[in-house]
């Protein structure tokens, strides 16, 4: 069945990916057109013209077949070859399609790209209908019923009427795509495969299916989705209803482009109505008819489009995320089909993953190729430990080419590590000077002074002989870096609790204090010294090992960049501090800044604890066991892995207890009732 547009044919392209587009819609197209004209048993002609078409799809095949790559070019055009005598012979239309397919899989693993390039963001319903009154309403007409104004002076077929349910009722959206794509040859339908993006055809294949239904078709539809569907598939379609975490196998996406588009309507009507043997998909012929089963795919159908989908993420983590759902969808359905779609769809990342880590890159190869071999007979256990591998593959492969950390928050974060460490060096050194001054040893100031110097030249060192480490063991860089950042997170969960016990001036006060006194009593420079040098290089190894971690959490030079800012920020305001007080006698609010600072110190705590994870996971030292359920969102350091989300959830009961703990400290110091009013009666 064709579509028809009358529009001149522009010359092909002669790149072998193109080529191979061309010859897998073709083989695929002649297989499709095939079966709509022959018996089921072969032997027998019923449509005269799909046959003569689908001869005609591998005819143009045919020409292109020199161009495919080496690989694959002598054994293409010697299965077209196989392929046309089939059809003279009228060969059963099942074994046509079998050996279609073989080829289709041979060529596309030959050739190194996604033959058909699902689009990253949805399809635009809007987009689809503009495309369709550019190109294809003068032939196809304003509702597609092929009376454009065009199709009476066509020579050949008449145009396509797309609004006939019963004829295209066998036709997929991969179908359609392909048609307008690389056209039909002996009609007036042209190919566009230069004039149009792979979006704006999406666009017009995905409208093209609504003309077929009414507005009134597809709310009815939605309402029937509702009450069978949503439970299991999601009220977004997107296999994560409540009940599907019950299930054996995930159920498949049906808001996933990739999946949905390679049934035809009449196919998913079977799928609601018969379900899926061997599978937990129910069917609903006790509960619909054929017309309400029509309705609810109508539904379908509108599904993966951008009106429904508000959510659009970042183009490599669409990949994943699409990946990850092409994969259930291959589990739920059996389909080594949309497997190997699964595998396609990776090959657009797959370059960057294996810059990164070729021996990743290898395992998810494998992996996938695991699933193809053994998606349509393999048992249950089978493929959920070839499942439960891909995840754990696919969660390491993200993290490494999808993550990018907001520069907003890595200067916020860089900006209050440096203040809140620097401020806290300054208002030590500035205690310890006040202290000396009081006690009348002004003159002991100077030693002050040299230990607290001391301990900035000593954290520079310490800086150096860090990133030094880092440098000489390139092969333990995500050990290391999933070490630190977990240390990172310990001390930084500490202080932040360190400054929420100490939010009362006067505790600080008497912290430093004794520091003090301990240092005076022994008369010795060099243990006043000693006192300011610990303060002081405390406060700088924490700042190197926060800084280590957050450089090790950029992801990127852009990252490195943010953090960079962020401390020349940090910087200017401890300046502008230091000014303020020693010059302006301003007073700082120690309460509302360390409260503040906690804060912030604990939410890194909490992200590194994620990170930490995360590298020790790259490093192959932790196991990575993927929760499908749990959230990702990598800027909070939250991944959907049972080993991160298990240390975050400690830190957050270590954090209600320890604000527990220290309200019921401030609870008991308060005084009581009884003291309260004997000291009001004695004023």
């Amino acid at each position: 069945m064709s579509l028809s547009v009358a529009t001149s044919l522009p010359a092909q392209g002669t790149d072998s990916l193109a080529v191979a587009r061309r010859i897998v819609a073709a083989a695929s197209l002649a297989a499709k057109e095939y079966a709509a004209g022959v018996a089921a048993q072969g032997r027998r002609v019923t449509v005269p013209a799909e046959v003569a078409e689908a001869k005609q799809f591998l005819d143009a095949a045919q020409l292109d077949a020199a161009a495919l790559p080496v690989a694959v070019r002598e054994l293409a055009a010697s299965e077209l070859r196989v392929l046309r005598d089939m059809l003279d012979r009228v060969a059963p239309p099942d074994t046509v399609a079998r050996r279609a397919a073989a080829l289709v899989q041979r060529i596309a693993a030959a050739a190194g790209g996604a033959l058909d390039p699902f689009p990253l963001r949805p399809p635009s319903l809007a987009r689809g209908a503009a495309v369709y009154r550019e190109q294809c309403i003068q032939c196809h007409g304003e509702r597609g019923r092929g009376d454009g104004p065009k199709a009476q002076h066509l020579e050949g077929p008449p145009p396509a009427d797309l609004t006939d349910r019963r004829a295209l009722s066998g036709v997929s959206g991969v179908d359609v795509y392909r048609k307008i794509t690389i056209g039909v040859a002996g009609t007036a339908m042209a190919q566009f495969e230069e004039t149009l993006s792979p979006e704006d055809r999406w666009a017009v294949a995905t409208y093209v299916a609504t003309l077929r239904a009414d507005e009134s078709d597809v709310r009815e539809g939605e309402g029937l989705y509702a009450a069978l569907c949503a439970s299991c598939h999601g009220a977004a379609g997107g296999g994560d209803g409540p009940l599907a975490a019950t299930l054996s196998v995930r159920p498949p996406a049906l808001r996933d482009l990739a999946v949905q588009a390679r049934f035809s309507e009449e196919e998913l009507a079977q799928l609601v109505l018969h379900g899926r043997p061997g599978t937990p998909m129910p069917g609903f012929a006790r509960t619909l008819d054929a017309e309400a089963a029509r309705k609810l795919v109508a539904f379908l159908r509108v599904l993966p489009t951008a009106e429904r989908q508000r959510f659009q993420p970042s183009p490599a983590a669409a990949v994943f995320s699409t990946v990850r759902r092409q994969l259930d969808s291959a589990i739920a359905l059996r389909s080594d089909k949309i497997a190997f779609d699964a595998y396609l769809t990776f090959e657009q990342v797959e370059t960057d993953v294996r810059a990164r880590n070729a021996a990743l890159a290898g395992e998810l190869e494998d992996a996938f190729a695991a699933l193809r071999a053994r998606a349509p007979a393999g048992d249950a256990r089978e493929l959920d430990a070839i499942h439960a591998r891909l995840l754990s593959a696919l969660e390491r492969a993200e993290r490494l080419v999808a993550d990018k950390s907001s520069g907003a928050n890595l200067v916020m974060q860089s900006f209050v590590l440096l203040l809140r460490e620097g401020f806290e060096a300054i208002l030590v050194v500035a205690a310890l000077m006040a202290f000396l001054a009081k006690a009348g040893a002004t003159e002991r100031r100077r030693d002050v002074a040299k230990g607290a110097l001391a301990a900035v030249a000593a954290s520079v060192v310490t800086a150096a002989l860090v990133g030094l480490l880092f440098q000489t063991t390139p092969g333990q860089r995500e050990a290391l870096e999933g070490v630190t950042m977990l240390l990172a997170a310990a001390v930084l969960f500490y202080v932040s609790y360190w400054l929420l016990s100490r939010l009362e001036v006067a505790k600080w006060n008497a912290f430093v204090k004794g520091r003090m006194e301990e240092a005076l009593r022994t008369g010795s420079g060099f243990a006043l010294a000693s006192v300011a040098f610990l303060a002081v290089y405390r406060e700088g190894f924490e700042t190197i090992l926060f800084y280590q971690a957050l450089f090790n959490s950029t992801g990127g030079s852009g990252g490195t960049s943010a953090v960079l800012a962020g401390m020349l920020a940090g910087a200017v305001a401890l300046v502008a501090v230091y000014v303020a007080i020693n010059h302006f006698g301003v007073k700082v609010p120690l309460k509302p800044f360390f409260g503040v600072t906690s804060a912030m110190l604990y939410y890194m705590a909490f992200v590194f604890a994620g990170k930490g994870i995360a590298g020790l996971q790259e490093a192959g030292i932790v196991t990575t066991t993927v929760v499908e359920w749990a959230p990702r969102l990598p800027v909070f350091g939250i991944y959907p892995t049972v080993q991160s989300l298990a240390l975050q959830g400690v830190l957050v009961l270590l954090l209600i207890v320890a604000v527990a703990w220290l309200q019921r400290n401030r609870v008991r110091t308060l005084p009581s009732p009884a003291s309260r009013a004997g000291n009001s009666s004695g004023r």
